[in-house]
């Protein structure tokens, strides 16, 4: 990538909720000298975050852009070095940018849980991309870091241990936050995008519906994101329930996605899923079932209703609003932990922690992106050579690891 671009980084979507948060993680997170940019529709709204941010920001450029101005985006990709962007459903305004950004060689990171986005990203953007030299990297938030840098951590140390390749690999996650407007919309763009066109279902449904090539992905039978067991069924070590976890559907595919990118290095046999604890109180099995069931109904219900006009304006008013979230109190007491329990061929166990605080979908989330941004803009000799359309891992692997230990996360591999 050329060395004379203006920026180092431009944030996209600076001025909504969790646009607003990276701002200020990336005020405090990034080196001295930085060259950063807000980005957006508007620029009164954008000096407007610029003056929240303070006068260390006040050298911050203003870039103005919508997400559906081609001309405007590509501008702004020519520009930076790294495009960090927040402005979802992108699977209603996130393909101009990308496009823009593989043009232009020009790395990007997003938060997307969205599959039919990253499957059109790929299918339009990935050999552009890989030309270039751009790394698209999607996911970039709760969705999906813990879940893809906690495999690719276990892969890593069983290399280093000599204990062959991973099989069953289970992560259960703990959690205290809230879902936001924005990941609500995502959905209910999907929903739609489903209702519009039925034969997009599959994207959603399949496993490997992003693997880079289908016909090497490991055969290792049904993969269902659907839970209700013991914990112990995972770990003899464990007590109580879990139960279905709402991001499986999309965590599983990107952690499947990065051992296609990888070369299938996690192994021929490797078989993962998510599930969410339930915790171990006379309740759990309750807890557990109800999780599981209330995640069915509402997806069943929302791709109902967002096939309706009437049902899509009662959504509008029951839901939250995108841009919108909780208070700083409420983000500041969250936090999550997730623990992968793996088995390799040798018969060795391992399990995986990746924990934070903060409200892992606002909090927790701005750290995530801001670092993914500063990693892509800064350790380009610490990252693996692929580019394209990637996952975290593939991307930015250990120097994405690092520098989220060193911004407080525990991401650590203790063998059983």
């Amino acid at each position: 990538m050329a060395d004379n671009r203006e920026f180092d980084l431009t944030l996209f979507g600076a001025t909504g909720f969790v646009g607003k948060l990276t701002a200020q993680y990336l005020l405090d997170a990034a080196p001295a000298g930085a060259k950063i940019a807000l980005a957006g529709r508007s620029v009164d709204k954008l000096s407007r975050v610029r003056d929240e941010l303070g006068p260390a920001a006040a050298g911050w450029e203003l870039v103005v852009a919508d997400a559906a101005d081609q001309p405007a985006l590509d501008a702004l990709a020519a520009r930076t070095t790294v495009v960090v962007t927040t402005v979802g459903p992108y699977l209603r305004y996130g393909l101009p940018l990308v496009a823009a950004c593989a043009k232009a060689g020009t790395h990007y990171a997003d938060l997307t849980g969205e599959p039919l986005f990253i499957r059109e990203a790929i299918d339009r953007n990935h050999d552009e991309a890989a030309r270039t030299g751009a790394k698209i990297v999607n996911s970039c938030g709760y969705d999906s870091i813990p879940s893809d840098l906690s495999v690719y951590q276990l892969y890593r140390r069983s290399v280093e241990d000599n204990t062959g390749e991973l099989t069953d690999t289970t992560l259960i996650a703990s959690l205290k936050g809230g879902v936001s407007g924005g990941t609500i919309d995502s959905g209910r763009a999907m929903m739609e995008a489903v209702a519009a066109d039925p034969s997009k279902q599959s994207v959603l449904s399949h496993p490997y519906s992003l693997s880079p090539d289908k016909s090497m992905d490991p055969d290792v039978g049904r993969q269902s994101d659907q839970a209700l067991q013991r914990a112990s069924a995972i770990d003899p070590s464990l007590d109580g329930w879990v139960g279905t976890f709402v991001m499986a559907m999309h965590n599983t595919k990107i952690v499947r996605r990065s051992n296609g990118l990888l070369g299938w290095v996690y192994g021929k046999n490797f078989r993962y899923r998510e599930v969410m604890s339930a915790g171990k109180s006379a309740a759990a099995p309750l807890v557990a079932a109800g999780m599981s069931g209330g995640i069915v109904a509402t997806m069943a219900a929302g791709a109902l209703l967002s096939r309706v006009g009437a049902g899509r304006k009662l959504l509008d008013r029951v839901l939250p609003k995108p841009g919108t979230g909780p208070s700083e109190q409420a983000r500041t007491s969250g936090w999550f932990t997730m623990k992968t329990y793996a088995h390799t061929t040798s018969g060795a166990k391992y399990v995986a922690t990746f924990a934070g605080q903060g409200d892992p979908g606002y909090q927790a989330t701005a750290v995530l992106l801001g670092e993914s941004g500063l990693c892509l803009a800064f350790d380009g000799a610490k990252q693996p050579e692929l580019a394209g359309v990637l996952t975290p891992a593939a991307a930015m692997g250990d120097a994405l690891t690092e520098r989220l230990r060193a911004a407080g996360m525990t991401i650590e591999v203790d063998r059983a």
